[in-house]
C-alpha cells in the first residue's frame, strides 16, 4: 500500500507558544509503546517502556519541561519538510529539502522476524510438529539520518525528562563518535532512579574516504525547568552518508552490545517485512483501501501484544478544547470498545488479533462475575482496575491547557451501556470467529442475571459525565442489546438458559420504555436521557448499527434530520462534522467546550448508509459526508478524538474508536455502493 498522502511544511511552524498543531505528528509503535514524531523531526511524546509507563519525552504537554529528541536543520526556515510512511509499513520518514540537499530521517521501533522451531509437545510417535515464534523484540527507538542528495547540516538534541518530568537524572558522555562503526556504539547514558537509558550512535561513511566521514561531538546542556542535563551535537552529511541513533535501556548484558549500520539495516528490513506480511492478511479489497489500511495499522500499533488489550489512544491529557479542562488519560482499554474491535478485526481478516483480544476480555469478565461485582468500564493493558487519577501540576499542558491528568477517575463510574457492547462482542465473536466456551457462557448468564437487578438504575453512560447520574437513552438501548444478544446466543447454540423468560421480558420492556420515554414527540427526535428530555445526543446514531431500530424508521430518520441541523438551529452538525451534544446548554459536570467527534461523524455516515438500503437517496449523502470527514484527517490519515471548529484536531491522538468507526463506515459504505450498482 503506497501512501500517497504526504504533507509539506516549513520547519519553522511552531507557534509563539512553542507548540505544533496536534495533527502535525506521525506515530510509530512496537505493540508495547508508541512515540509521536513531529513534522519538524522531534520525538515530542513517548512513554517507556509500555503505553502506561511514565513519559520520557513529553514536550507535547510542556514545551520547557517535557523533554524531546530532535533532529533538524539549524536554520528551520531554510528547509521544507515532507512526512510519510514507507509503503505498507509503520516506518515513518521525515524528509528535509532545500536547494543544497535532501535528508531523510527514518524513525521506527524494530519488530522481530519469525523463526520456525520444533514443538516439544506430543512426542508419542515419529511425527514432528513445528511452530512459528517471534525472535527477540528489540525495545529500541531507532532514528536513522540519511543524506540522499547534496549535503546538509543538522542539529541533534536529546533531552529526556523521566517520570513525567518529575525525576532528576544524570547524563554521562562516554565518547565522541568519528569515522566508521567503532567497537562501541554506546555514546551517552541518561540515568534516573527508576530508569536508565543509553544512546547508541553509528556512522555510515557511504563507501567514501574515512577522513571524509562525519563526526559527532556531544556536549551537555541544561535547559531551564528540566530536572537533568541533555546533550546536543551538530553534524554535516554528504550524499550517501548516514548517522543512526538508537535509544534503549542501559542494562549490563545486551544481546546486541554494539549496534552497527548492518544490524540496523537488518532490523529495518525485518520491520518492513513484518508490517507487509501483517497487512497482507486483510480480506478487505473495497473502496478507500489506503485509508482503511492505515487505520488498521494504527489499531495494530495500539495493541499491547502480551495481553491483546487495545488502548483507546497512546496519549494522555491532549485537550478537547485549547485552554480547557477536558484533558483525560486514554492509555487504557475500555470495555465499550470491545464490540467494534471484534467486529473490525474479524471482518477485516485478523483472526489472531481477535482471538487475543477476546481472550483478554473473557478472562476479565469471568473474574468479575466470579466475584459478583459490577463489570469495570476499563482495564489497564494488563487487566488491572486500579487506575487512580492524579493531576500533574508542574506541567503546563498543551498550549496552556490545564490540568494535565494521568490515570482516569471514570474507572469506577457506573456506565451500564458496557454490558451491551460486551455482549455484542461475544455474539459477533461466536458468529464470525470461534464458538464461545462453556465457561464463557456461564459467565454471560451470571452477568445478565446481574443486569436484571440494575435495569431501573441511572448511570453516567458513554460520555462519562461527572455530575448527576441519569437514565441515558444510549445506556437503555445497550441494555436492550445485552439481553437481545444473550437470547440469540442461547438460541443459536442451544445453550441452557434458566432465566430465558426474564431476559425476554427485560428486553421487551426496555424497548417499550425507550420508545415511550426516550423519544420526544414534540421535537420528533430521540433525546439524551429521560431527565434531559429536550437535549439532542448523537449517540443514538448507534441504534440501527446494533439493530435496535430499522434505519428507515421515521422516528430514527426524524432524529437524523435534526442532528444534521447546525447547533445554532438545534442540531449537532457543523461543516459536515457531528458533535456529541451541545456543551453550551448541557450540564455534564465537566464544563468548557469541545470539538466535533470523529467517531460520531462516522456513525452518522454508517447510519445513512444503512438507510440507503431502503431509500437510495441517502447513499449519495453518506458518501459525501464520508469524503468530507476524511479531509479532516492529518497528512498520514490519522484521526484524533475531536475536530475543532477551526478544523484543527483536538483530544488524544490517534484515537482507536475514531479509526474503528472509520473502518466500519468504509466497509458498509463500500458494500452499499456495490449493491447499488447491481
Amino acid at each position: 500500500m503506497a501512501n500517497s498522502k504526504c504533507d509539506t511544511l516549513n520547519v519553522s511552524t511552531r507557534d509563539v507558544a512553542g507548540y505544533l498543531p496536534i495533527e502535525n505528528y506521525g506515530m510509530i509503535g512496537n505493540m508495547r509503546t508508541c512515540a509521536l514524531v513531529s513534522m519538524d523531526g522531534s520525538v515530542d511524546f513517548m512513554c517507556w517502556p509500555d503505553f502506561d509507563s511514565p513519559s520520557v519525552f513529553c514536550r507535547l504537554l510542556d514545551k520547557d519541561k517535557g523533554g524531546y529528541f530532535s533532529i533538524a536543520p539549524p536554520e528551520p526556515g531554510s528547509c521544507t519538510t515532507k512526512q510519510q510512511y514507507l509503503p505498507s509499513s509503520a516506518i515513518l520518514q521525515t524528509r528535509y529539502i532545500n536547494e543544497d540537499g535532501v535528508v531523510n530521517v527514518v524513525d521506527f521501533f524494530p519488530r522481530p522476524k519469525e523463526s520456525t522451531v520444533l514443538s516439544s509437545k506430543y512426542k508419542h510417535n515419529a511425527y514432528r510438529e513445528t511452530k512459528n515464534v517471534l525472535e527477540e523484540l528489540k525495545k529500541w527507538l531507532v532514528r536513522r539520518v540519511e543524506c540522499i542528495r547534496g549535503q546538509m547540516s543538522l542539529d541533534v538534541d536529546v533531552f529526556p525528562a523521566f517520570d513525567y518530568a518529575r525525576e532528576p537524572h544524570t547524563t554521562t558522555i562516554l565518547q565522541n563518535v568519528r569515522g566508521t562503526d567503532s567497537l562501541q556504539s554506546k555514546t551517552v547514558t541518561f540515568h534516573s532512579e527508576s530508569l536508565k537509558l543509553q544512546l547508541d550512535v553509528t556512522i555510515d561513511c557511504g563507501g567514501g574516504e574515512v577522513d571524509a566521514c562525519p563526526s559527532l561531538t556531544f556536549k551537555k546542556v541544561r535547559r531551564v525547568g528540566m530536572k537533568g542535563e541533555g546533550v546536543v551535537a551538530s553534524f554535516t552529511l554528504q550524499e550517501g552518508q548516514a548517522i543512526s541513533f538508537v535509544l534503549r535501556e542501559d542494562i549490563p548484558n545486551h544481546v546486541t552490545t554494539n549496534v552497527t549500520s548492518e544490524i540496523l539495516d537488518s532490523r529495518q528490513h525485518d520491520t518492513q517485512t513484518f508490517w507487509f506480511k501483517w497487512l497482507s492478511k486483510t480480506s478487505y479489497k473495497g473502496g478507500w483501501r489506503e485509508v482503511v489500511m492505515r487505520s488498521l495499522m494504527i489499531l495494530k500499533m495500539l495493541t499491547y501484544e502480551p495481553t491483546g488489550a487495545i488502548v483507546a489512544a497512546p496519549t494522555f491529557s491532549i485537550p478537547e478544547a485549547i485552554g480547557g479542562g477536558r484533558n483525560w488519560d486514554y492509555r487504557f482499554s475500555w470495555v465499550r470498545d470491545s464490540s467494534f474491535t471484534i467486529y473490525i478485526l474479524l471482518r477485516m481478516g485478523f483472526k489472531e488479533e481477535a482471538d487475543a483480544y477476546m481472550e483478554f476480555i473473557s478472562g476479565l469478565v469471568r473474574k468479575s462475575t466470579a466475584e459478583g461485582n459490577d463489570l469495570p468500564i476499563m482495564f489497564t493493558i494488563r487487566g488491572d482496575t486500579d487506575i487512580p487519577e492524579q493531576e500533574l501540576d508542574h506541567l503546563e499542558g498543551y498550549k496552556g491547557s490545564r490540568p494535565v491528568r494521568i490515570g482516569n477517575g471514570a474507572a469506577f463510574h457506573k456506565q451500564f451501556d458496557i454490558y451491551g457492547e460486551l455482549m455484542d462482542a461475544i455474539y459477533l465473536y461466536n458468529k464470525y470467529g470461534k464458538p464461545i466456551s462453556w465457561d464463557t457462557w456461564v459467565s454471560v448468564r451470571k452477568m445478565l442475571d446481574h443486569v436484571l437487578t440494575i435495569l431501573d438504575q441511572p448511570d453516567m453512560s458513554i460520555w462519562e459525565v461527572r455530575n448527576n447520574k441519569q437514565h441515558f437513552v444510549y445506556s437503555k438501548v445497550m441494555l436492550w442489546v445485552a439481553f437481545d444478544r444473550g437470547l440469540r446466543l442461547a438460541e443459536k447454540r442451544c445453550l441452557p438458559c434458566p432465566n430465558r423468560s426474564k431476559w425476554l421480558g427485560a428486553r421487551d420492556a426496555l424497548y417499550e420504555e425507550v420508545m415511550e420515554k426516550g423519544y420526544n414527540t414534540e421535537m420528533d427526535s430521540f433525546i439524551q436521557s429521560y431527565e434531559n428530555n429536550t437535549m439532542l445526543d448523537s449517540s443514538i446514531l448507534i441504534a440501527p448499527l446494533v439493530f435496535f431500530i430499522t434505519p428507515n424508521d421515521p422516528r430514527f430518520l426524524n432524529t437524523v434530520d435534526r442532528i444534521l441541523l447546525p447547533p445554532e438551529k438545534g442540531g449537532l452538525t457543523s461543516a459536515g462534522l457531528v458533535y456529541r451534544y451541545n456543551t453550551d446548554i448541557s450540564e455534564d459536570g465537566v464544563g468548557g467546550h469541545e470539538g466535533a467527534f470523529s467517531m460520531c461523524t462516522f456513525w452518522l455516515v454508517e447510519a445513512l448508509t444503512r438507510a440507503a438500503v431502503y431509500e437510495s437517496g441517502y447513499l449519495e449523502k453518506a458518501i459525501n459526508l464520508f469524503e468530507n470527514v476524511l479531509s479532516f484527517s492529518n497528512h498520514l490519515s490519522m484521526f484524533s478524538e475531536e475536530i475543532a471548529r477551526s478544523g484543527e484536531q483536538l483530544g488524544n491522538t490517534p484515537q482507536a474508536f475514531s479509526h474503528m468507526a472509520l473502518i466500519s463506515a468504509a466497509f458498509n459504505l463500500d458494500r452499499a455502493r456495490d449493491f447499488a450498482r447491481k
